[in-house]
């Protein structure tokens, strides 16, 4: 009896991962402006990742498509006069069978602040809950390989000055051997530290010090 409820739970629970394997999950989400929120007419790429297995693709403002089983996929939208943007969404994250996902894009000659991007306090350590948003500036520069960009960083101005700008030269370097890593061509990677110069807020606060902190993307090339 013990050997047969063992063989019947067995089965059950095969037939549940297969169940779950083959569920419908339709991703959904809208290309907008940064700023404005309004729709952009974008080029929108989607693809298996990291392999790229399964792709299609939209002309429009809009996207949905569905996927099965618990590979992840990323999206990639780009339109004239726009940094490219790239998202990874994961069936994990779907609620009721979906997920959505708007895409932001910024005009090129502005910066994008990479707002996940988390380091040790006072280091150069970049804390894995960060590695999400970073291997979607890997995938969005493997989708577009003539974009170059720059990686600007800035701290808060407490402290030494001198050691405020190392510390933020030493931030963006650790960057871009992220993206190195991950199969990205330094070249196309550029640098600029500007310690705690260019503060978003001048409070005396721990929000905008904190504000303060942070990397931006600029696109040099696309």
């Amino acid at each position: 009896m013990v050997m047969k409820y063992l063989l019947l739970m067995s089965c059950s629970v095969a037939f549940c991962r297969a169940q779950s394997q083959n569920t419908e999950i339709i991703v959904q989400g809208k290309v907008k402006q940064a700023i404005s929120g309004k729709g952009i007419a974008s080029k929108i790429v989607y693809k298996s990742y990291p392999t790229g297995g399964l792709t299609g693709s939209f002309n429009d403002s809009t996207f949905s498509f569905l996927i099965f089983g618990s590979s992840k996929y990323q999206v990639t939208a780009s339109a004239i006069g726009y940094i490219p943007m790239t998202v990874i969404v994961d069936p994990k994250d779907s609620k009721n069978n979906s997920i959505t996902h708007d895409i932001e894009l910024t005009p090129t000659n502005k910066t994008v602040r990479l707002n996940h991007l988390i380091f040790d306090m006072g280091k150069a350590v970049i804390k894995p809950v960060s590695f999400t948003e970073l291997d979607e500036l890997v995938a969005m520069m493997k989708a577009n390989p003539k974009v170059e960009i720059q990686l600007e960083g800035h701290t808060d101005n407490q402290g030494s000055a001198e050691a405020n700008l190392k510390l933020s030269q030493d931030r963006v370097v650790a960057v871009k051997k992220y993206l190195s890593s991950k199969g990205i061509n330094k070249d196309r990677i550029m640098t600029k530290a500007f310690g705690g110069t260019q503060p978003l807020s001048t409070e005396k606060t721990e929000e905008a010090r904190a504000l303060n902190r942070r990397v931006e993307l600029r696109v040099l090339k696309d």
